[in-house]
């Protein structure tokens, strides 16, 4: 485990964590993709972090599975149109975890920490661009896509972290 992700996790938590990371880590590594296991390794050290951490109780393989199920539904891991993409059957046998097992704690993860489809949070990364959620920002109480704003606005949201970067900036290239 990298020192920066020791350093946020709280000490009780980290073996867990560390359990649950080398699952994901293997995992994305042999059937799904680096973006996937940069997202489990974030919402795993988010879970971690919380308190209390729900990973306190439980499998880790569980817990892997269910990270890899909440993140699959947010990026449409089912999708046969999406690379990388498999079944949830196939999925929580690939884990050894039971569908209405890993559902649950999909569902957990997912009302834990308010997830939803296409949640810009926890996207992947080759995806934020054509994710519409990332760029519809309410603006004096009206909702609106940043991409069609003077680049000023654009500028701003950026600045306060609302988008991942600057639209204009995206579309000279």
């Amino acid at each position: 485990m990298s020192p920066r992700l020791e350093e946020t996790i709280p000490k009780r938590m980290r073996s867990i964590c560390e359990a649950i990371l080398a699952i994901t880590d293997a995992f994305c590594k042999e059937r799904l993709n680096s973006e996937y296991a940069e997202l489990c390794r974030k919402l795993v050290v988010t879970l971690g972090r919380k308190r209390p951490s729900p990973l306190a109780h439980g499998e880790a393989r569980t817990w892997a599975c269910g990270v890899v199920y909440a993140l699959g539904r947010v990026n449409f891991l089912t999708d046969k149109s999406q690379s990388p993409h498999m079944s949830t059957a196939e999925l929580c046998e690939l884990f050894g975890v039971g569908q209405s097992t890993a559902s649950a704690k999909a569902n957990l993860i997912m009302n834990m920490l308010g997830m939803i489809l296409l949640d810009p949070r926890w996207c992947l990364r080759s995806r934020l661009a054509d994710n519409p959620l990332t760029w519809m920002l309410k603006v004096n109480g009206l909702m609106m896509d940043i991409r069609c704003a003077p680049r000023e606005a654009q500028e701003e949201a950026f600045r306060l972290g609302l988008i991942p970067y600057v639209p204009s900036d995206a579309s000279a290239n």
